[in-house]
């Protein structure tokens, strides 16, 4: 079920399933939180989901309200102002620590989390993410994107990026995740993939302070993901003291829609593992 609270005078989008110790699910570009539905239809005894669309995405406004009623655009300008709006979020909602779990983008913004309010972590699931900041290449990739968007506009991304996401089999199968996948592009407006976009290709180098994270960590990854390779992923779970490290077979860069069942039993030992000795 989904939701709308206001923070900070912008209107958030969230979708919502179960109850008890809450999870955020951080979704990826650019993509919005429905991406979460393998996930959020099956959330186990004793866990809340909560899946936010980030700011400009989805349900999730660029706008704020002053003050004189009018509406100014606010997009965000680095990954830190997606971590603040989840803090935010999670203050609305009275959340005080959560599981986050984040996939590629919203593996960045976990980091940023960290950076900004361990704390208020419990765990971390690193799914189909690096920790790398973007390489000159990369850099030049995004621009070249913020070109097609201008020119052409989300179609034009959309038909750039499905194929990165989504391994063959995927997208050859009629009806496979390929056209819904399609339609969580297109529903988001062109000033919040823009401005993602340029968060991206300006985001931190996270790598520096892999050390430095203690908290429980599982790192998720697509035997097949080609943006973000399972080399990467090891790295990150050679630097984190006391990590897993799972591949799924059979999928690629969105491991969480193309094998739902495999990446949910991994998330869902993990949440287990969490769970006091002893638990029933």
């Amino acid at each position: 079920m989904h939701h709308y609270v206001t923070v900070r005078r912008r209107r958030v989008r969230y979708l919502e399933a179960g109850h008890g110790r809450p999870v955020l699910l951080v979704h990826a570009f650019p993509l919005a939180a429905d991406m979460w539905a393998p996930q959020l239809s099956a959330v186990p005894p004793g866990w809340r989901f909560v899946a936010p669309d980030l700011r400009g995405f989805g349900g999730s406004a660029r706008e704020i309200d002053t003050e004189l009623g009018h509406a100014t655009n606010d997009g965000a300008t680095s990954i830190d102002d997606y971590a603040r709006d989840l803090l935010d979020l999670l203050d609305a909602l009275a959340i005080e620590r959560a599981v986050v779990v984040g996939l590629s983008m919203g593996g960045y913004v976990a980091f940023a989390l960290h950076r900004r309010a361990a704390a208020r972590l419990e765990a971390l699931v690193l799914c189909d993410t690096r920790s790398q900041a973007d390489t000159d290449e990369g850099r030049e990739n995004r621009k070249r994107m913020l070109a097609e968007l201008g020119q052409h506009g989300l179609p034009a991304i959309a038909d750039a990026m499905l194929p990165k996401l989504l391994g063959p089999v995927a997208l050859a199968d009629p009806s496979g995740p390929r056209s819904a996948v399609r339609r969580l592009i297109l529903g988001n407006a062109s000033p919040g993939i823009a401005d993602a976009i340029r968060c991206l290709m300006t985001r931190p180098d996270a790598t520096p302070a892999l050390a430095s994270i203690t908290r429980p960590t599982l790192i998720l990854v697509g035997r097949d993901d080609q943006l973000t390779p399972v080399a990467d992923h090891e790295a990150m779970h050679a630097a984190i003291a006391g990590s897993r490290l799972q591949v799924i077979d059979g999928a690629s860069h969105l491991s969480n829609i193309e094998r739902p069942e495999d990446f949910n039993r991994a998330l869902f030992d993990f949440l287990e593992s969490l769970l006091p000795s002893g638990h029933a």
